[in-house]
């Protein structure tokens, strides 16, 4: 069941009040407008109407791989749906949660993911700039129209809420590995020149791939890393 509000401060907040409150898994909260959109590393969500501000919830289960991994479930879920709309090479998956578009200007953020995780559930928060690009943030933005006919973002969650729920069958019934697998097939290739903005400091460095939990292998000049958290700007 798809919730709608016409203004909202937070779909996220939204969400954890709906699993709280006992609703079924697979509810979900779109908002037109949200006042108090938030992004990863406590960054404004600028939440215009005609872009996509929806959230859902997944319950924890016994034998599930672990929540974090969910990040991973929803890009992958993004990512085939964006493509879908914007045609076959125009999407790239950024780790750790970006999906990205090629406007004609170079890869630029088009959709963000938010995990917000309590005793009980994980709120998985998604924003897609489908209509419009954010103005001047920190890094280039993008949207869905600058290179294709947009959805009304009512047909897009819709959709995304089918996509994901066959993303998260398959997570809970084989695990992290397919969805990985998916992953690294859709994201910027093995050998991607990034910065990582770590807590232990700035690092640049070569793409290489995933681990097995999710971390991001970067080869540096001493050898390979693990980033399990940070912020990654491609070069």
């Amino acid at each position: 069941m798809i919730h709608h509000r016409a203004e909202t401060g937070s779909t996220n907040d939204d969400a954890r009040a709906l699993a709280s409150a006992g609703a079924a898994e697979g509810s979900w909260v779109r908002a037109d407008v949200q006042t108090g959109g938030r992004g990863r590393l406590g960054r404004i969500w600028v939440s215009p109407p005609g872009n996509l501000h929806a959230s859902t919830f997944v319950r924890r289960r016994a034998g599930d791989p672990p929540p974090a991994t969910l990040a991973f479930v929803t890009a992958v879920a993004l990512e085939e749906l964006l493509t879908a709309y914007a045609g076959a090479g125009q999407v790239r998956i950024k780790w750790p949660n970006d999906l990205m578009l090629d406007a004609g200007n170079g890869w630029a953020k088009a959709a963000g993911i938010l995990l917000e995780a309590d005793a009980s559930a994980v709120v998985v928060g998604i924003g897609v700039n489908l209509a419009h690009r954010p103005p001047a943030l920190d890094r280039p933005t993008a949207a869905l129209a600058d290179i294709a006919a947009a959805p009304a973002p009512a047909t897009f969650v819709e959709e995304l809420a089918a996509s994901f729920a066959r993303w998260l069958t398959r997570w809970r019934g084989e695990g992290f590995d397919p969805v990985r697998a998916r992953w690294l097939e859709r994201a910027h290739p093995v050998g991607t020149a990034l910065r990582v903005q770590a807590a232990d400091g700035m690092r640049e460095g070569l793409f290489d791939g995933l681990a097995v939990d999710g971390a991001l292998r970067l080869r540096t000049a001493e050898g390979v890393i693990m980033v399990q958290a940070g912020d990654v700007f491609l070069l």
